[in-house]
């Protein structure tokens, strides 16, 4: 009979990490070399989750390419990583762009060598109905939600398979497990990312890659809730008050919640988790549909 062998972790002796935006590094991704997609961040009062997951790869030991279609911002997030002793380097690629996918690549090998780690944090929230919605706001919602992260993907994977190892995380939405008319091509590109992640977990599984999603839920984020109020012309307050009452755990998750999520993913922690969609979410995937 084959024996378990279990791993005791005495008490205080466990992971020392913390789960807000501080703290000391426990070294969980500690000589990996990592790209985060979309790591620069948008105007708002609060972190983005792109720039939440920079600065956690890069505490946890990881060196970074930081990509943004905005290369100042993206400077910003690889700065930050500098100023607290990490190692980020900052690149400008259009990701709807299949060269510029390519060159993401070409980038991060001459810069850190190898890439253990790939971050997918791209995405755009076309609103509309079905009869409302135009076709080119449709395949926007397209390009930018599931195609942009099908050609990072493509663009890596030959390189994780020849290493036989690697990571993926795709950040997709959890209006992808729900349905939801007042935004359907948002929906449904969120749920094709879903898709595409478990298709590819399977693909590569035999090649020592794993791919994995996270579905952040009501995130106090900039593209949560700044946007979303310089649009509707309210209050960030009044925003976020709507947002945390639909929230079963009664408040929002912030951009810490959904990059712990991503850090354990990327991690050996979950060396032997592929295909998974994680929610991150409160309890909101729980309720019924999208409001």
């Amino acid at each position: 009979m084959a024996r378990c062998h279990l791993l005791r972790m005495d008490r205080g002796q466990g992971h020392r990490h913390k789960t807000t935006s501080g703290g000391p590094v426990s070294g969980r991704l500690q000589g990996r070399r990592a790209i985060v997609v979309g790591g620069g961040q948008t105007p708002g009062a609060t972190t983005g989750n792109g720039r939440a997951v920079v600065l956690s790869f890069a505490r946890e030991g990881a060196q970074v390419l930081v990509v943004d279609r905005d290369l100042d911002s993206a400077e910003e997030s690889a700065e930050l990583v500098r100023k607290e002793g990490g190692t980020a380097t900052a690149h400008r690629a259009d990701i709807t762009v299949e060269d510029e996918c390519a060159g993401i690549l070409d980038a991060a090998l001459a810069v850190l060598g190898h890439v253990d780690v790939l971050h997918n944090n791209v995405g755009v929230v076309p609103a509309g109905r079905t009869e409302d919605l135009g076709a080119q706001t449709w395949r926007q919602g397209f390009e930018v939600n599931l195609t942009s992260m099908w050609l990072t993907c493509k663009a890596v994977l030959p390189h994780m398979r020849q290493r036989r190892s690697g990571a993926i995380v795709n950040i997709s939405s959890m209006a992808g497990l729900l349905a939801g008319g007042e935004a359907i091509a948002y929906t449904t590109s969120k749920a094709a990312v879903h898709a595409m992640t478990r298709s590819l977990a399977l693909e590569y599984a035999p090649h020592g890659i794993r791919v994995n999603c996270i579905a952040p839920g009501m995130m106090d984020t900039p593209m949560g809730v700044d946007a979303p109020a310089r649009a509707e012309g309210s209050s960030r307050e009044d925003v976020a008050a709507k947002r945390a009452a639909l929230v079963p755990m009664g408040h929002q998750g912030t951009c810490w919640d959904v990059a712990n999520a991503a850090l354990f993913l990327a991690s050996q922690e979950a060396a032997f988790i592929t295909g998974t969609v994680l929610a991150v979410d409160g309890g909101f995937t729980l309720t019924s549909r999208m409001s």
